[in-house]
């Protein structure tokens, strides 16, 4: 029986900075279509897996496959189209704040199709980016605003919706939750579980929420010590067997993980 190829695959990912070694061969599989979440301690690599896959830094060894291609060794070119199938939505939105929120929007369609096919007229574009509001749950009337303007769950309904500009088929989510009161993460998590039910999206997840992580993640990983040291189903982050898992996730002061780890300046999340 064949094993289905996942979307992406990490092998042997290292990134040091001096001498400080954040990851320390990172072996990690993401499958197709499915919902996977990256829990660990601040300051052990999570955004920064995150940005080495996204090209936004080189990482020192490893390779990363994006079905079956290493985008570490293809030509920028190629590298470039691969790239272009993931959209991000970054910790704090990361919304341009001299933009309004339709700027904001069509700078993620336009972004998505430079060097591809000629622009649209700009009022196809806006009709685009009022249908992207409307499947985060947002109406036309923010559409004139400034992030500022904005509440924090607001802010990343927006960013969602840039994020899904470009139609892509592989989603990253930068600890989308935190900040959020329980009822807007419920909202934020229900639009990641949308990506992958209703788009068929492949989405990759970094949170120190548990309750969001058991709610999106059909798939889990535990970073610790440069390494991914624990994977399995969501459904067992509670109950992994791991005694580092385990205190992680059950917010224990005693136990294998130590504050010497856990309060590390967080280089890459």
């Amino acid at each position: 029986m064949m094993t289905q190829q996942p979307c992406i695959r990490i092998r042997g990912l290292k990134k040091s900075f001096g001498n400080r070694t954040i990851l320390n061969g990172i072996d990690l599989d993401i499958p197709a279509g499915a919902s996977t979440v990256i829990i660990g301690g601040s300051g052990n690599g999570k955004s920064l897996m995150l940005r080495c896959i996204l090209g936004l830094i080189e990482p020192d060894e490893g390779i990363i496959e994006i079905d079956g291609e290493d985008i570490l060794r293809a030509s920028t070119k190629r590298r470039d189209a691969l790239l272009r199938r993931i959209g991000m939505l970054f910790q704090n939105a990361a919304l341009f704040d001299s933009m309004s929120v339709m700027e904001n929007i069509l700078f993620g369609l336009k972004a998505k199709r430079h060097g591809r096919t000629a622009l649209p007229h700009r009022t196809e574009l806006e009709q685009e980016a009022f249908h992207l509001l409307a499947q985060v749950g947002l109406g036309p009337n923010v559409a004139p605003l400034n992030p500022a303007e904005l509440s924090g769950g607001m802010q990343k309904r927006v960013g969602l919706a840039r994020a899904l500009a470009g139609q892509p088929d592989i989603l990253f989510f930068d600890e989308p939750t935190t900040g959020l009161d329980p009822i807007m993460s419920a909202v934020i998590d229900g639009l990641i579980s949308d990506c992958v039910t209703q788009r068929g999206s492949t989405a990759l997840t970094i949170t120190h929420d548990m309750t969001s992580a058991r709610r999106i993640g059909d798939h889990a990983a535990m970073l610790y010590g440069g390494k991914i040291i624990w994977q399995g189903p969501a459904s067992d982050l509670m109950n992994s067997g791991n005694p580092i898992v385990d205190q992680f996730t059950h917010g224990r002061r005693e136990g294998p993980i130590t504050t010497t780890m856990t309060d590390q300046p967080a280089i890459g999340g």
